[in-house]
């Protein structure tokens, strides 16, 4: 088997099947779901890979699907991946596919991701006879800050192949960026590791008229807040940077009522493993020595939530080699920063060489520094993408595999 012919057959075959993906993918569309647990969507993957001749289980703790794909020649074992769930937000984009759950969306493109794998097990399957190993394929529940990848592992992900892993790559659609159909990918830190900080103060509530006579915490507990920027500017180096993001406030029920405790949440983020480490220890020592202070408690709560992800070199560079013998240069975009948003595919690449591919899935006739970015409520994603997420993937396996 050579690859350059069967990339071209790759590539042609993917558009082929490009009716069928988008027809998956919006059916994934219509009916999303959030976390752990995603019986609709499994129900459709399912179907999808029935018939192909893969071996198939399903998650015990969670909704996921595990396919494995046993080539006809001898050789190593590579890994693809998809994440399944969706966001919960009610979705405001006028597309034919739209959100038939309310205050539920796929505004991060995982129905892509979702299709564009199946895509991917089509293509091998086609191709089973001559492929030199194993191909492990990993639908995903939980991204979206449920771990999913973490349940998985315990769950015997990365032994499925009965061989260590050699590689492990996906891709992620973005609703803005290039031209649709643009990949990008760097060496190194892709994306941040995630951090959560909980702090509940304990004070002693009172009327608003008499302050002296209550412990107020809501003071103390905004005091934190500006003290946790603080920290972040004068103790973190801007060439390795810590971002901190308070994103709920909460205290109180009545302009005069002063209440017994005040809480907030931060995200924390950084691109160092280092970095979170020494972070982390400070701002539960200054939450706490600033309540100390004032005569009060501070329940902390500090944890990481995803490493760092980390692109191993080989993996971008066959990810580039692949986007450019199927697609040409102009569609490979070196991405010159990491990004400071949390993947859980990190759990997965934090042990076995890997990358994830960004994919623009930008519609046509929208400009790239209007169209609204994933998360959004008005996020829109190309279905033009999918082939082409489909089929680099499944070259990409085929490549590392035939080394």
């Amino acid at each position: 088997m050579t690859t350059e012919p069967l990339a071209t057959q790759f590539r042609d075959r993917a558009e082929a099947l490009a009716p069928e993906l988008t027809a998956l993918r919006h059916a994934l569309h219509r009916e999303p779901e959030i976390g752990l647990e995603l019986p609709l969507t499994q129900g459709k993957v399912l179907a999808a890979l029935a018939g192909l001749p893969l071996e198939i289980t399903t998650g015990k703790a969670l909704g996921s699907v595990v396919a494995v794909l046993r080539g006809g020649r001898p050789g190593p074992a590579v890994l693809l991946r998809g994440d399944m769930d969706a966001l919960p937000l009610q979705e405001l984009a006028d597309v034919p596919y739209k959100s038939r759950i309310d205050g539920v969306m796929h505004a991060c493109g995982h129905d892509q991701h979702v299709a564009i794998l199946v895509g991917a097990a089509r293509l091998l399957c086609e191709w089973q006879a001559d492929l030199p190993g194993t191909v492990v394929f990993m639908f995903q529940p939980g991204e979206e800050s449920y771990d999913g990848a973490r349940y998985m592992i315990d769950e015997g992900l990365l032994d499925a192949a009965g061989q260590p892993l050699v590689g492990a790559y996906s891709v992620h659609v973005s609703s803005n960026g290039p031209e649709c159909g643009t990949f990008s990918g760097r060496v190194g830190t892709q994306t941040a590791g995630n951090a959560e900080l909980k702090v509940t103060v304990r004070g002693k509530g009172g009327h608003g008229s008499t302050p002296h006579t209550a412990a107020d915490p809501v003071p103390v507990a905004a005091e934190m807040v500006l003290a946790l920027q603080n920290l972040v500017t004068r103790t973190t180096s801007v060439f390795d940077p810590v971002v901190l993001t308070v994103g709920l406030f909460q205290a109180g029920t009545k302009l005069n009522i002063i209440p017994g405790t005040a809480e907030f949440e931060a995200t924390v983020r950084s691109t160092s493993p280092e970095a979170m480490a020494d972070f982390l220890p400070r701002a539960v020592r200054l939450v706490q020595g600033i309540a100390g202070g004032w005569g009060m408690a501070a329940d902390v709560d500090a944890h990481e939530v995803y490493p760092a992800m980390i692109a191993a070199q080989e993996a971008v560079e066959l990810g580039r080699e692949v986007v450019n013998d199927l697609y040409g240069d102009a569609r490979w975009v070196y991405s010159e920063h990491p990004i400071m948003a949390s993947e859980d595919f990190s759990r997965v690449t934090a042990v076995v060489p890997g990358v994830q591919l960004g994919l623009s899935a930008r519609p046509a006739g929208t400009d790239e520094a209007t169209a609204p970015f994933n998360h959004s409520a008005y996020a829109v994603f190309d279905d033009a993408a999918l082939p082409r997420g489909a089929a680099v993937l499944a070259e990409m396996a085929v490549r590392r595999l035939a080394r």
